[in-house]
C-alpha cells in the first residue's frame, strides 16, 4: 500500500501559505500595489484562456484551491468545508481569530496523535490479516502440483526451463517479470512498461535473489514469496503493497549482464 500519512496532508497547506509569502516583495509602493490589483482583476488576455476564469485573480485563485483541496484529500472526512472556508476568510481579511495560536498548537498536535494512533491500528489490523491468509494461501499452494518449496519457504514453479547459466547471488540479470498480490492486483510490471529491467541481485528482496538463483537464463518461472522474504511487517510505505503481504511474481530471465567479479 508504496500509503502516505493523512497528517503530512495538513503540512501542504502551511508549505503553500509560505511559498506564497516568499513570493511577496519585501517593499511596495502605493503605485504598484494598485498596479498589481490592476493587472490581476484585468480579463486575462495575455494568459490562458478557460471557461468560467475570466480573470487572472480567479485564475490564481481556483489554482491555490485546487491545490488545497489535492493537498487535504488524505483527511477530507476529517474536515468540516464551511468551517475552513470561515477561518480562510476571516484570516484574509484580518479578522480576529476564533482560535490562539496555543490552543491551534494543541489541537493540531491532538490531531496528529489520534490520526497517528488510527494509522497503526490499521496498520496493524492488515498486517494480522494478511500473515493469516498469506500463511493459509502457502500451505494449501506447496500441495499443487508443480509448487516446488524451498528450505526458506519461497515457492516456485517452472514454466519454461532454460539451458543457459545460472546466475550467482552478486550478478547483474536482465529479466522480465509481472508482480501481483495473492488478490491478483498487479503492482509492478516491465511488460506494462515495454522494457526487460537491468539490476544486481544484491538489490532485490531476498525471495528474488534466491529464486533468481535457482533460474537457468532463458527460464520463466513463477514465484511465490513468502512476506518475511519480501517487504515483511512494514511492507512499503506509500506504496501498494501492505504489511505481511505474499507476493506473486512471473519471472523471465533473459541474460546475465555483468557476472560478478572472482
Amino acid at each position: 500500500m508504496k500509503p502516505a500519512s493523512r497528517t503530512a496532508a495538513l503540512l501542504a497547506v502551511t508549505t503553500l501559505s509560505l511559498a506564497l509569502a516568499a513570493c511577496q516583495p519585501g517593499d511596495k509602493t502605493a503605485d504598484a500595489d494598485k498596479a498589481a490589483t490592476a493587472d490581476t482583476e484585468a480579463s486575462a488576455e495575455d494568459g490562458l484562456k478557460i471557461e468560467g476564469l475570466a480573470t487572472e485573480k480567479e485564475q490564481v485563485s481556483y489554482m491555490i484551491g485546487r491545490d488545497i483541496a489535492r493537498s487535504l484529500e488524505e483527511v477530507k472526512d476529517e474536515i468540516d468545508v464551511e468551517t475552513l472556508s470561515k477561518a480562510i476568510t476571516a484570516g484574509l481579511a484580518g479578522e480576529k481569530s476564533l482560535m490562539t495560536d496555543e490552543q491551534a498548537t494543541q489541537v493540531r498536535e491532538t490531531f496528529a496523535q489520534r490520526i497517528q494512533a488510527e494509522r497503526i491500528a490499521e496498520m496493524m489490523a492488515t498486517a494480522k490479516k494478511n500473515q493469516e491468509e498469506g500463511a493459509k494461501f502457502l500451505a494449501a499452494n506447496a500441495k499443487k502440483e508443480g509448487v516446488k518449496t524451498t528450505e526458506s519457504g519461497l515457492q516456485y514453479q517452472v514454466i519454461t526451463e532454460g539451458e543457459g547459466p545460472k546466475p550467482d547471488g552478486d550478478d547483474v540479470v536482465r529479466v522480465h517479470y509481472k508482480g501481483t498480490l495473492l488478490d491478483g492486483e498487479t503492482f509492478d510490471s516491465s511488460y506494462e512498461r515495454n522494457e526487460p529491467a537491468v539490476f544486481s541481485l544484491q538489490q532485490v528482496v531476498p525471495g528474488w535473489q534466491e529464486g533468481i538463483a535457482l533460474m537457468p537464463v532463458g527460464s520463466k518461472y513463477r514465484f511465490w514469496i513468502p512476506s518475511e522474504l519480501g517487504y515483511g511487517e512494514k511492507g512499503t510505505p506509500g506504496g501498494p503493497i501492505g504489511p505481511n503481504a505474499v507476493l506473486v511474481f512471473e519471472v523471465e530471465l533473459q541474460d546475465i549482464v555483468q557476472p560478478s567479479a572472482e
